[in-house]
């Protein structure tokens, strides 16, 4: 079960602004890179479901989260079911965020008060979303639609709470052309947890980056 409701993380999603992304099959590498991104300040972790057993993963480290790292939010993307999304939620995923807009997997969250953040492509879609209950529409690919897609819909929906995933970096302009645009947070995967950083492990590095990163946003949204 969810330890926090979707208020809560649409709440600190907000807050914080940004959503680290990552996969990884060896459970402790993946609680060193929790640990270096909960040290750097991140307080949110979307763990992409994109490999065999990766629900067995995701348990080890959510018990690992609970227990050792108060206050951090570990959620599910890559979700294209409610099969799929119930699994991880008697996981306790606290948010689940899919590829597209999926009726079924609105359904099994709203039940259960969690946070469903589905990729969305148009107006219309991220409509419906809301009218589903969305909190958070995703916006997927980010790099293919971009800031001035997110402004165009800020528009006639000021109301709209965007999250961007793919084409988001830890740059500054990149952040400052997205947040000036209005989004509400940014996921970032790969251009934050790199295969560099889990090939070297250099979890030192990672938490500086997720640091840095958080205070750029910070700074650009004062």
């Amino acid at each position: 079960m969810a330890k926090y409701s979707r208020l809560e993380v649409a709440n600190v999603m907000a807050e914080t602004g940004m959503v680290p992304l990552f996969f990884h099959t060896d459970v402790e590498l993946g609680k060193k890179v929790i640990k270096a991104c909960y040290d750097g300040g991140a307080r949110l972790m979307e763990f992409t479901s994109r490999g065999d057993f990766a629900f067995e993963v995701f348990g080890a480290l959510n018990k690992y989260a609970l227990a050792e790292l108060p206050g951090m939010i570990l959620g599910v993307g890559s979700i294209t079911d409610a099969a799929a999304a119930s699994l991880y939620m008697q996981l306790g995923a606290n948010f689940i965020v899919t590829p597209v807009l999926r009726e079924d997997i609105a359904l099994v969250c709203n039940r259960r008060k969690v946070l469903w953040s589905p990729g969305c492509a148009s107006l219309t879609e991220i409509a419906r979303a809301e009218e589903l209950g969305c909190e958070i529409v995703k916006l997927f690919p980010g790099d293919v639609y971009g800031p001035q897609f997110v402004k165009g819909i800020k528009g006639p929906c000021p109301w709209t709470s965007i999250m961007p995933t793919g084409g988001v970096s830890t740059d500054k302009d990149n952040l400052k052309n997205w947040f000036d645009a209005g989004v509400t947070c940014v996921g970032i995967g790969s251009q934050l947890i790199s295969n560099e950083v889990l090939k070297s492990e250099d979890f030192d590095g990672l938490e500086a980056t997720v640091r840095a990163t958080l205070a750029t946003i910070k700074e650009i949204r004062s």
